[in-house]
């Protein structure tokens, strides 16, 4: 009998290393140019599976406090109950439920994205899975670039305010970038 699962010698289990990782954000901001923000809060873990690495699975979080747009007004309002709510909702997480090859170190991983207490299905474009390389202390280290746009009304972080010459504020479309590198356990 046959199975699809994998054998679990294929398996390997990659640590996230925060302090080489980085999650951005971009938003269009009064209709005429982007603001970006980004994370360090980050944490996960990536189960990949070395004969099939659509059998691959990542588990992965980020800390809504480390929040860093550069303005700390405008940090502290999207730290808010207008925005992400912090308070409430810490944390971001993401728990992948397919992994896709898409051709070379190219990947379309979906998951359950949970932000601001709402949880939807969303697809991240992992571009270059890098090749495992070893680190000065005799880690072996993978990296990655992955993306994906989301409606910001989806998560119910709905808060905007009109303009006087048309349009909003904040625009409702926000791209996620992220930059990892991960550390073999």
């Amino acid at each position: 009998m046959s199975t699809s699962a994998p054998t679990p010698t294929s398996l390997t289990t990659w640590n996230l290393d925060p302090a080489h990782s980085a999650a951005e954000f971009k938003v269009k901001h009064m209709m005429i140019s982007n603001v970006k923000g980004s994370f360090t809060g980050l944490s996960g873990v990536l189960k990949l599976d070395e004969a099939d690495r659509n059998g691959s699975s990542v588990d992965a979080s980020i800390d809504v406090t480390t929040l860093n747009s550069g303005d700390a007004q405008r940090d502290g309002h999207l730290k808010s109950a207008d925005f992400f709510d912090a308070a409430q909702f810490p944390a971001l997480t993401f728990k992948s439920t397919k992994v896709a090859f898409s051709g070379g170190g190219d990947y379309a991983v979906t998951g359950d994205l949970t932000m601001h207490g709402v949880t939807k299905s969303v697809t991240f474009s992992v571009e270059d899975l890098s090749e495992p390389g070893k680190d000065p202390w005799g880690n072996l280290r993978i990296g990655l670039s992955a993306s994906t746009k989301i409606n910001r009304k989806d998560f119910g972080l709905t808060w905007n305010s009109a303009l006087e010459t048309g349009g909003v504020l904040v625009g409702e479309d926000v791209t996620i970038s992220l930059d990892v590198q991960f550390i073999r356990a």
